[in-house]
């Protein structure tokens, strides 16, 4: 049997419509300069090339035309943030997402949630997203948001934050070669790739409203605790790497002004909980549209238990408590066995969780979040304050 690498998709996009990125413009053009194929993701080169295009020529062009400016591009923390952190994630969460929507559109398909009807309208709605994917006007407009940003914004956005992209002459400064090349083709990456999975997204936000929609063979007892829906959390950490991109780049700007302004960790903390609410609210969303129907399955699958769970009940308690004083000498019967089942059965639907996204992918889109912004604590709270705190809290703990 044919093994695939690990950057490798194992199924065609020419024949299969299960993918978020096999198709429109920015697709066509990474086949076409040989990034990737119908058969294969090619992670590492992808990365490689966007890497060497959005990096290596910003420090050639720097140690050429500046030289005294090059350690001052070396050492700055918001291109690091971009380029060396926020690319190459959003890359690998393009490939984490196109994995997650094929593995949880084929089990959806293979778990008996949808009949025939439902099967139908499933397949509808994967045939709408292919053509939205598949459209151009999408990613030109992304390319259209990304040239108006760098237009109304950027070479003041990076003239105030990059020292070593500004040159002066005749007593005017400007941007020198490597800022324009920062501004027009390493933010332009990155501004894109972030426009362009977050639009991938909105595709596979799409399919969720719409599944919510359809009736679903629930069932209140299942062993995920969310009615067999459990495998949906699995789609919640795809969008992770988007979240972690976003933090290391707003964190960036945030660690800059610490640094060069009044702005202080204070008056970051609104901004924080603003951000970290934002992307809890963009990751998701989509899952608030099944919690009615799993509320309601709840609450019905309660009420439908509860009759003969209370007549099991009773039958044991009579056979066991009331008369039990030959219990020792009698095994179990089949209606004592049924009655135990009962009871775990309505114990599980008690403990049903009408959100579909278990603790576990809450506590990774927080991490995602905040563990970019620890740069930005550390710029007015130096490490070792923050150790010595910690050691001086455990010393005093009671044991």
């Amino acid at each position: 049997m044919r093994t695939s690498p690990p950057d490798s998709v194992d199924t065609s996009y020419a024949t299969d419509a299960l993918s978020l990125f096999g198709g429109g413009l920015f697709y066509r053009w990474q086949v076409l300069c040989r990034l990737t194929t119908p058969t294969q993701w090619h992670l590492s080169r992808r990365l490689t090339w966007t890497l060497a295009i959005s990096w290596l020529p910003l420090v050639i062009i720097t140690a050429a035309s500046h030289p005294e400016q090059l350690r001052g591009l070396l050492q700055d923390y918001g291109v690091y943030a971009r380029i060396m952190v926020a690319i190459p994630v959003l890359l690998i969460g393009q490939f984490l997402m196109e994995g997650r929507f094929r593995l949880l559109a084929i089990h959806l398909r293979k778990a008996g949630l949808l009949d025939d009807d439902g099967q139908r309208r499933i397949d509808a709605a994967i045939g709408t997203l292919r053509r939205l994917r598949d459209s151009t006007i999408p990613e030109l407009l992304i390319v259209v948001v990304v040239i108006a940003d760098i237009v109304l914004l950027g070479q003041h956005r990076v003239s105030r934050g990059a020292t070593w992209a500004i040159a002066t002459s005749g007593g005017t400064s400007h941007l020198s070669m490597a800022g324009w090349y920062y501004l027009l083709v390493s933010m332009a990456i990155y501004q894109f790739l972030i426009l362009f999975t977050f639009w991938k997204w909105l595709l596979w936000s799409f399919f969720l409203i719409t599944l919510s929609r359809m009736p679903l063979k629930l069932v209140a007892t299942h062993a995920d605790g969310h009615g067999g829906l459990g495998f949906l959390g699995l789609a919640a950490a795809a969008f992770n790497p988007v979240a972690l991109a976003l933090s290391a780049s707003i964190g960036a700007t945030w660690r800059h002004e610490i640094f060069h302004s009044d702005v202080t960790l204070a008056s970051l903390r609104l901004p924080a909980i603003g951000l970290l609410a934002l992307i809890f609210i963009a990751e998701l969303g989509p899952m608030c549209f099944f919690v009615p129907r799993l509320t309601v399955l709840r609450s019905k699958a309660l009420l439908d238990y509860g009759v003969p769970a209370q007549d099991h009940a009773s039958y044991f308690h009579r056979k066991w408590i009331l008369h039990g004083e030959d219990r020792e000498r009698e095994h179990l019967a089949v209606a004592d066995v049924t009655t135990l089942a009962f009871a775990a059965s309505y114990d599980r639907i008690k403990r049903m969780r009408p959100f579909p996204v278990d603790k576990g992918a809450l506590i990774g889109l927080a991490l995602a979040v905040l563990v970019p912004l620890i740069p930005v604590v550390l710029a007015e709270i130096p490490l070792a304050v923050i150790l010595k705190g910690l050691f001086e809290a455990v010393r005093a703990a009671p044991l």
